[in-house]
This record gives structure tokens, C-alpha cells and sequence, in this order.
């Protein structure tokens, strides 16, 4: 099969949904299909690159409008390939939300009407479209026509598409593919380093851990209020960068944290799962649905490390599950995050046998090659049912 990818970035720009773009370009062509990438470049210029052996377009973007790049070469160079026999593919593949890419795609199927053949298409529901409300008015009509017209949308949970305005009437054509990770990246123990990041950061005390973009969603700022009111003693690291990250430093120096809480900004990859391994519990204290999975949980839970995260109706309580491999506790309430951080952190038992029902978990559901073969089953499907 011949698939096509279509978003916003790629790689070297990373991000959840960049990542698992890349990830499935890579794993399908191991498998032998034909697959492409179709995005915008940081820059007016377009540029087409081969990356880890993935042919990939970069269109050239004029503006952001509400994060999302604007790039009329995308509509041309997407009509180009559907005219042309020997690059049509298959399938084409979008990721939600991108408006760019979705109304590039819309508007192609005006060229079916010439008598070109029409691929079938999947969507990738990341999330609904939470804080840009102005955005959403405009922008709802051609939103409810992509769905229509899509073959099969792809949402990463269930509770996804029972929670969610846009798919509850559409769950007869959602298929659930849960995003995945590399099982052994996480989980192999890197002993030294593991024990150099507890001595740094911990001192002998347990590590708390949050992972991932310092934006407002997130909902660091309630782990901040709670750290006050847990009765045991812990420490907290905060690996990552972002558009809150100096209001929660100030935040933190106001409630007299600098002591307790360690902003370490990026991590790189080679160093990232020694974090997750000397974490004793990882926090995910997001506060609105714009969080719709959380694919650092996977990371963490892989690396053996029990969760906390928080109750949104989205994929964050499907990915942990309370009681099994961590606690889910209410969003924006830091008095229940710190009862839940003093359970476990009184109860290493606890931990540990949550733990291992995490790494289980990873193991069974959560793979890049499990996220891969249902993805593949539902390309099959579609070509299949197009003969």
C-alpha cells in the first residue's frame, strides 16, 4: 500500500503527534508499504527531504493562525499527487486537529468529480478543540464535513469517543488504536545513571517526576499547591519547556518550594528513561481535556513507574487505571492529589505492585508494534473493501 501522512510538522520539530506520525511512517515501510509525509515547513521555502527513509514534503507556511501553520502549496502539492497515477496513494492519512490539512483534503475531493480516483482516508482524533472557542465557531461546518467524509476515524480511547462532542454521533465509524511506545526504551534499567539523578535530585528522599510541555493544560500549577499538604517528605523534578514554565517557577519561589521542586528543562532522548527509572511515582496533573491521552504516562508506566493522574474523560484514566496501576483523583484539586501522592508514598508495597501491573499493562496494550497492527488492519480493511 501506498499511504500518505498528512499534518502540520515532522520531524526534527517533536511534539506527541509528530512522534507518532514518525513513528508509524518508519514501522509501515518496515512492513513493507510504500509511505510519505506531507507537511509545512518552519519557513516560507518548501523543502522535500528523505528522513530515517521516509521521503518527507515540507510546504512552505505563510502564518500560525491559532498554532496551526497556513500553507497554500499544501492544497497544490496534495492535488498534484491525487492527478497523478504513479503517486496517488492509497490512503491518505490525516492527524485532528489541523484545519490546513483537513481543508486541503476536503477540497481535493472536488477533483473525484474529473474522474480521479479517490483514496480511502483515515483521521486520527487526537482532541477536540478545547481553548480556541472563536476558532472552533468558524470553523465547526467544514469540521463536521471531514468527519462525515472520512472512512474510518481512529480514536486513541474509548472514553474518547463516548466524551467527546464530535465523535459520540460517529461511534459507528470509530475504530479504537491506542497510541504506543517502545517497550524496551523504557524499561531497560540504566543502573547509573538511575542512582547519579537520585543522589542529585533526591538526597534520600523520594522522587516525584512530571514529564511533558509546560502549557496550561498540564496542570503542574495544582502539584505545585499540593506539595505544601503531603505529610511525607518527597521531592519533585519537572523535565520540560514551555509557554507556562516561568509563571510556575515564580510559583513555586512564592510558595517556598526551590528547595523541593527542581525545573531541569529538556531532557534528550538517551536520557530521558533513566528519569522515569529513578522516579518513584510520575504525576500527570492535567486539568483540561485538551490533555486527550497523556502518551508520557506509557513512558513511565513502561519504565515501571506507578501513576497519578486525574479524571478528564479522556484517555488518561483508560491508559491508568486506578487502583491497578496507580490512582486517578479529580482535576484541579490539589488537596485529592496530595492524599493520593501520601498514599503511595507511605506504601513502597503499593508502589512496587503497581508498578509491575504498569509495566504489564504497557506490555499487553500499549506497544508501537500493537499501535502499528491495528492501524495496518484498518488500511487492510478499507483497500480491501475498495476492490
Amino acid at each position: 500500500m501506498k499511504v500518505l501522512y498528512l499534518y502540520k510538522d515532522y520531524y526534527p520539530v517533536l511534539g506527541g503527534v509528530e512522534n507518532y506520525v514518525r513513528q508509524l511512517a518508519e514501522a509501515m515501510r518496515e512492513r513493507g508499504h510504500e509511505t510519505e509525509v506531507l507537511v509545512t515547513n518552519t519557513h516560507w521555502r518548501g523543502v522535500r527531504e528523505i528522513i530515517e527513509g521516509i521521503p518527507v514534503t515540507k510546504t512552505g507556511r505563510l502564518l500560525n493562525l491559532a498554532s496551526a501553520p497556513v500553507s497554500l502549496t499544501m492544497f497544490s502539492d496534495l492535488y498534484r499527487r491525487l492527478l497523478s497515477s504513479a503517486h496517488r496513494p492509497d490512503i491518505i492519512h490525516l492527524q485532528f486537529p489541523y484545519p490546513t490539512g483537513e481543508l486541503a483534503w476536503l477540497s481535493s475531493r472536488l477533483l473525484t468529480l474529473g474522474g480521479v480516483a479517490r483514496p480511502k482516508t483515515v483521521l486520527t482524533y487526537h482532541s477536540d478543540i478545547v481553548r480556541q472557542k472563536r476558532l472552533l465557531k468558524l470553523y465547526s461546518p467544514f469540521l463536521g464535513r471531514v468527519l462525515k467524509n472520512v472512512d474510518t476515524i481512529l480514536a486513541t480511547s474509548p472514553q474518547y469517543i463516548a466524551s467527546s462532542p464530535w465523535l459520540q454521533n460517529l461511534a459507528d465509524k470509530c475504530v479504537v488504536a491506542p497510541l504506543g511506545v517502545n517497550y524496551e526504551r523504557f524499561a531497560n534499567v540504566q543502573t547509573d545513571k538511575v542512582a547519579a539523578l537520585k543522589a542529585k535530585y533526591g538526597a534520600g528522599q523520594p522522587l516525584l517526576l512530571f514529564a511533558g510541555r509546560l502549557r496550561y493544560y498540564k496542570g503542574l500549577q495544582f502539584l505545585l499547591q499540593a506539595l505544601p499538604y503531603i505529610s511525607a517528605a518527597c521531592k519533585l523534578v519537572v523535565v520540560g519547556i514551555g509557554p507556562m514554565e516561568a509563571a510556575w517557577k515564580a510559583q513555586a519561589t512564592a510558595l517556598g518550594l526551590n528547595d523541593r521542586v527542581f525545573f531541569v528543562g529538556e531532557v534528550g532522548d538517551d536520557e530521558l528513561p533513566a528519569y522515569y527509572q529513578a522516579a518513584d511515582i510520575f504525576v500527570l496533573p492535567a486539568c483540561e481535556r485538551s490533555e486527550a491521552f497523556g502518551i508520557v504516562q506509557l513512558e513511565a508506566m513502561a519504565a515501571g513507574c506507578p501513576v497519578i493522574s486525574t479524571e478528564l474523560g479522556t484517555g488518561t484514566s483508560y491508559v491508568n487505571q486506578s487502583g491497578v496501576t496507580g490512582l486517578v483523583v479529580p482535576p484541579s484539586n490539589p488537596s485529592a492529589l496530595a492524599n493520593a501522592l501520601d498514599q503511595l508514598l507511605t506504601n513502597p508495597n503499593l508502589r512496587l505492585q503497581m508498578a509491575a501491573r504498569a509495566q504489564q499493562r504497557i506490555q499487553t496494550e500499549f506497544t508501537i508494534q500493537q499501535m502499528t497492527s491495528r492501524t495496518e488492519q484498518v488500511y487492510q480493511d478499507l483497500c480491501r473493501n475498495s476492490v
